[in-house]
């Protein structure tokens, strides 16, 4: 017989969802209310109140976005749900959960793609370990992350503090600990974990963050709103929130896409945060320096693969190498380095942009609270398309699934088990009790190595890394 439908009852109402196996779902609870109509381009305002028993059985809409596109398009899926009620919350836990740790986490997809609905995002092994599990949404691209007069900067990340604020007060009611609430996100989902880390009345409460592969910086609201000036001006249209509110979410979406498709083959500028007083005060990577929370964060080894295809690094002859490392900013030393290191031509373009977006700065920031800060490396090589350890490989391995559709596009039928349920083990260990299982970087820059031998070792390709200093 099927399982009785189970029930939370939150501060806001009553929500139904499933149960399977031992672990609960509760799918699509809203968090804040949809941000259309007078509440677009403003602050996420919280989810009023309903009287019915609201089912959540499935996934909320998605935010407006474009599907991957190019080579990227048969690697990163894309799922989308019609619907204005973007702002919500996923739910997995335990049937038996009582004071639970918590995870929070936040997608990736570079602040304009991505959603909590992708099948690889499945919370099923962590309630399976004892975690409760939350996913989000957030607004994407032009609707949370552009910079217009008379907006709110940041908008995204407000949605994300916004969603980790309902955590924080209605957890307890699915059998989980709102004091052992551990923020993790991937790529952009790490960015806006770092910036919601530095949020005071999130960053003293949270237990700890998990950071993959997600850049630690912000820009000026100058630099980040030159996606907002370049779709402003191909719509011909000024950079204000009237002019903007006027256009269609799909024609902004279509605008930046008829935009990018005219780019570098190596992604150098798009949606950013930006510096603000109210939301992102300084760079994370500076502000989490002084975090009390532990932090788990690492890259892998061939970040720049997965946006630099084989046949885009056999075209990119010594010039352009030249032009992209001059127009990326990334200085001669690191590409000495990385070159001597064994990279060539535009694998080594691609390995100093990597170590400029993600591992210098993970570098730094370990470096300046080395007993408080675990490091890793993953290093597997992927069979899929000469891959490697690309960007978003990883995702797979910490969350122990490597059979959906989602983790065989990047890792292949035959990826190890073994290194997934290591991997996995060690982030659950991590939310549990803020240590994975290895010693804090330190002064020798321990670091662990998740391969098909995983070992503890001090930090590799340093020479590359410190170039950034």
């Amino acid at each position: 017989m099927p399982h009785p439908s189970p029930r939370v009852t939150l501060t806001t109402g009553t929500v139904a969802g499933t149960e399977s196996a031992g672990v609960r779902r509760f799918l699509g609870i809203r968090y804040a209310e949809p941000p259309f109509g007078d509440r677009r381009f403003a602050a996420p305002v919280p989810a009023r109140a309903w009287e019915s028993v609201r089912e959540a059985t499935g996934f909320g809409p998605t935010a407006p976005q474009s599907p991957y596109q190019g080579d990227s398009a048969t690697l990163l899926s894309s799922v989308e749900i019609p619907g204005e009620d973007i702002l919500t919350v996923n739910v997995w836990t335990p049937a038996d959960a009582d004071a639970a740790p918590v995870v929070v986490w936040v997608h990736g997809g570079a602040l304009e793609r991505g959603t909590a609905a992708l099948e690889g995002y499945d919370g099923t092994t962590f309630a399976r370990d004892g975690i409760v599990f939350v996913s989000l949404n957030y607004r994407l691209g032009s609707e949370g992350f552009s910079v217009l007069d008379g907006v709110p900067r940041n908008l995204g990340l407000l949605d994300v503090g916004a969603a980790v604020d309902w955590v924080f007060r209605e957890i307890a009611a699915f059998g989980g600990d709102p004091e052992r609430v551990t923020l993790m996100g991937e790529s952009a989902g790490g960015a806006l974990v770092a910036a919601a880390m530095a949020i005071p009345r999130i960053g003293e409460r949270a237990h700890g963050a998990i950071i993959q592969s997600g850049p630690l910086d912000a820009s000026t609201p100058e630099r980040a709103g030159r996606v907002t000036r370049a779709i402003a001006k191909h719509l011909g249209i000024p950079a204000t929130r009237d002019a903007f509110a006027a256009v269609s979410p799909q024609r902004l979406v279509d605008a930046r896409l008829e935009l990018t498709r005219k780019s570098s083959p190596i992604p150098v500028g798009g949606f950013a945060l930006a510096l603000d007083p109210a939301s992102v005060p300084g760079a994370p990577e500076k502000a989490l320096t002084d975090a009390a929370a532990p932090i788990l964060l690492g890259t892998n080894t061939d970040e720049y693969r997965l946006w630099l295809s084989p046949a885009a690094i056999a075209a990119l002859g010594p010039l352009k190498v030249a032009a992209l490392a001059l127009f990326g900013r990334i200085p001669a030393g690191a590409m000495r380095a990385a070159r001597a290191d064994g990279s060539r031509g535009a694998e080594a373009l691609g390995q100093a942009l990597s170590d400029k977006i993600l591992r210098a700065p993970a570098t730094r920031l370990a470096q300046g609270r080395p007993e408080r800060t675990f490091v890793y490396e993953f290093a597997w090589q992927s069979p899929v398309r000469g891959l490697r350890a690309a960007h978003a490989v990883e995702i797979a391995f910490a969350f122990g699934r490597l059979t959906g559709p989602d983790a065989v596009a990047l890792s292949g039928e035959d990826a190890p088990q073994s290194l997934a349920d290591e991997m996995h083990g060690a982030w659950v260990s991590f939310i549990r009790t803020g240590d994975p299982g290895w010693p804090a970087f330190g002064a020798t820059r321990a670091t662990r190595v998740f391969d098909t031998v995983s070992q503890t070792a001090p930090q590799r390709r340093t020479e590359v890394v410190d170039a950034f200093r």
